[in-house]
């Protein structure tokens, strides 16, 4: 049955894989709690950073907005795509898995499929964001240019997702992969450009932060949402997505491979 599996010709890959994102996104269908975190968080962290730090940094909520909606975004959208590696780690446990193998599809369409299902995740989480960001007064200088950003932010989201995979894969429970990928997730976002200049920061973390990829980000979808200018910062961002694409896609498929 192995041998036969990778022989699976990548037509049928290819479709098998979209099958299985199906699966995945009449799970969501059925069982709608799931987008219970990308629906709560981006009301919630609109709405309270918006109150505690508008009149801090900016003087006013309103101005506050545009500096915030995108950093928002940048978050709300990675703190998503960790549900990647829990989910994958609960349907091990469970043996769902386990079934798959015993079918004439291709090993490598279930987790191609949980990947992509994952994505309506942060397209949710987005759109969101957005909505929210409109009602309490934020206008962006180039709505296309939003558009660009979200999407940069939700195909970013989607490497990531792939990082959270391989977590899901080799720890050994849901909460492990939770617990281990809010402890890295957290000094990322938090140690960037989302919710604070950088200039405010200490002298060594304003380095940390100016380093820090999600600050890359965060500058990149500023500067499309305000005139749709397209900067250096994307280009980062792109070429830094590509390298964990190259470097977690193998790694995650080979250690899925030999672990199923």
């Amino acid at each position: 049955m192995d041998s036969t599996r990778d022989r699976v010709p990548l037509r049928d890959t290819v479709s098998q894989s979209l099958t299985m994102t199906r699966r995945g996104l009449l799970k969501i269908r059925h069982n709608p709690s799931q987008l219970f975190d990308v629906i709560v968080l981006p009301i919630v962290f609109t709405v309270t950073f918006s109150t505690i730090f508008g009149g801090a940094i900016v003087g006013d909520v309103q101005s506050y907005l545009p500096l915030l909606i995108p950093g928002v975004l940048v978050q709300v959208a990675i703190a998503a795509s960790v549900t990647t590696g829990v989910g994958l780690r609960e349907d091990l446990d469970r043996g769902v898995f386990d079934r798959f193998k015993s079918l004439p599809i291709a090993r490598i369409a279930p987790l191609a499929g949980a990947l992509l299902a994952n994505a309506v995740r942060y397209i949710v989480a987005t759109a969101i964001t957005v909505v929210v960001g409109l009602v309490m007064g934020y206008r962006p200088g180039s709505a296309p240019g939003l558009a660009a950003a979200c999407v940069l932010i939700v195909v970013v989201a989607f490497t990531l997702s792939w990082i959270f995979a391989l977590m899901g894969v080799l720890l050994d429970s849901a909460a492990t992969v939770q617990g281990v990928s809010m402890l890295i997730l957290m000094p990322l976002t938090l140690v960037s450009n989302a919710l604070v200049p950088i200039d405010t920061m200490p002298e060594w973390m304003q380095t940390c932060a100016g380093a820090n990829p999600v600050s890359h980000l965060v500058t990149a979808a500023r500067s499309l949402a305000a005139d749709g200018t397209v900067g250096h910062q994307i280009v980062f961002t792109l070429i830094g997505a590509v390298a964990v694409l190259a470097i977690f896609v193998p790694l995650t498929l080979r250690t899925y491979m030999r672990r199923t």
